[in-house]
């Protein structure tokens, strides 16, 4: 299965409480935090509700 890498480059200070929750869901807590994540529905699902507040990479 592929897996994203997902990196926070902007903060989510002033954000909405649904976008901040989302990035914890995420499980980014502050900015230049990367992830990797399954790629999978719920997950682009999740960044693209964030899309403004983290860069998003493929990997194999």
């Amino acid at each position: 299965m592929a897996k994203l890498k997902v990196t926070q480059h902007k903060s989510a200070i002033g954000g909405r409480q649904s976008q901040r929750d989302t990035l914890r869901s995420l499980g980014l807590k502050r900015t230049n935090d990367v992830v990797v994540q399954d790629d999978r529905p719920e997950i682009r699902g999740m960044i693209n509700a964030v899309r403004h507040l983290v860069t998003v990479e493929e990997v194999d």
